[in-house]
């Protein structure tokens, strides 16, 4: 049977949408991202952290906490994440699944 004008494939998830225009990885990436944002600001929120504190509790700048909560900002290193997580009196776990 031909595909009629206007089909709608209705066994197509929005990963596979995604991952055909070769967005899945990069939206993942940013969902990701925005996840690890807002637990710091809730976590900062709960300590009454500002800015300026938390980037001086992780031996930083507010420059580089502002790139670390910034969604659209996906670089991000590994020990920046852990001071994060340190200054909030958090671990930081990582996994491959």
């Amino acid at each position: 049977m031909t595909e009629q004008k206007g089909y709608i494939d209705r066994t197509e998830t929005f990963d596979d949408f995604l991952e055909a225009d070769g967005l899945l990885e990069e939206t993942e990436t940013i969902a990701l991202k925005q996840v690890i944002a807002d637990q710091l600001r809730a976590a900062m929120q709960k300590e009454g952290l500002t800015k300026t504190a938390m980037a001086e509790r992780m031996n930083s700048s507010r420059q580089q906490l502002d790139r670390l909560l910034d969604p659209n900002n996906p670089s991000v290193t590994l020990l920046t994440l852990r001071r994060a997580a340190a200054a909030v009196g958090r671990n930081l776990r990582i996994e491959l699944v």
